[in-house]
């Protein structure tokens, strides 16, 4: 004789089929792994100001080629410098006077900004506090949006899915044995979440200026999660 058995609703589904199918259970592990880094992408760049738009221009492309030859000096390929944003915009004066009928004068152009990005990949992360400090030497006084990352994950989202599948697996047993219940064939695999955004974890510690008077930089951990939903086939074990 069958029965309905159902659970509370965590992420877990009992279902009962018409007699023609099998019973099934669903059940969703979750693996996380932590890394430290190997890589880090840093926005960096000049911005500069003149009363024309072509002084601007001039001086920054000048500054740029300074920061550009810095970078490829200090090791950075070709490959791991990308033009990300470029602009040139005027720079308005606005006045608190009025006129005769009360109206502000429209502001006026007092000169002219110019900004270049690049974002650049630094591959060696033990040089990477030289990196900005050379940066800055040279001229960039824009630096921002440090993201460290592991260049290859597929080990680390291997590792997760083991431990994603074996969650998934120690709740079915558990819920499954509470039961009176036996697990069968697994039916289906479905990766939820092929990998939540990596985070850096900082360490909590104060950061003392590197011996070598470069920037000091903590890279911390990475951390990468999977989850899957697991779907088995399930027996009555009295029978």
């Amino acid at each position: 004789m069958r029965f309905p058995l159902t659970f509370a609703p965590i992420a877990m589904a009992v279902l009962l089929a018409s007699p023609a199918l099998a019973d099934t259970m669903s059940l969703s592990g979750t693996g996380t792994v932590r890394a430290a880094p190997d890589m880090a992408t840093i926005n960096t760049g000049v911005t500069t100001q003149a009363e024309t738009a072509r002084e601007a221009l001039d001086a920054n492309s000048a500054a740029m080629a300074d920061l550009v030859a810095a970078l490829r000096e200090a090791g950075l390929e070709d490959r791991d410098i990308q033009t990300s944003d470029f602009s040139v915009s005027p720079q308005y004066v606005y006045s608190d006077r009025r006129d005769d009928n009360g109206y502000t004068p429209p502001p006026e152009i007092q000169g002219y900004q110019v900004s270049n990005t690049v974002t650049i990949v630094v591959r060696d992360l033990e040089a990477l506090g030289s990196v900005l400090d050379q940066a800055v030497t040279v001229g960039a006084n824009t630096i921002n949006g440090i993201v460290f990352a592991v260049d290859d994950v597929t080990k680390l989202e291997e590792e997760a899915r083991k431990l994603a599948f074996a969650d998934a697996m120690a709740k079915a047993e558990t819920y499954a044995g509470a039961a009176g219940l036996r697990l069968g064939s697994i039916e289906s695999i479905r990766e939820m979440d092929a990998q939540q955004p990596p985070m850096p974890m900082y360490r909590a510690q104060a950061m003392e200026m590197a011996a070598d008077g470069s920037v000091p930089v903590e890279a911390g951990e990475m951390s990468y999660s999977i989850t899957a939903t697991i779907e088995w086939e399930i027996e009555d074990d009295s029978q």
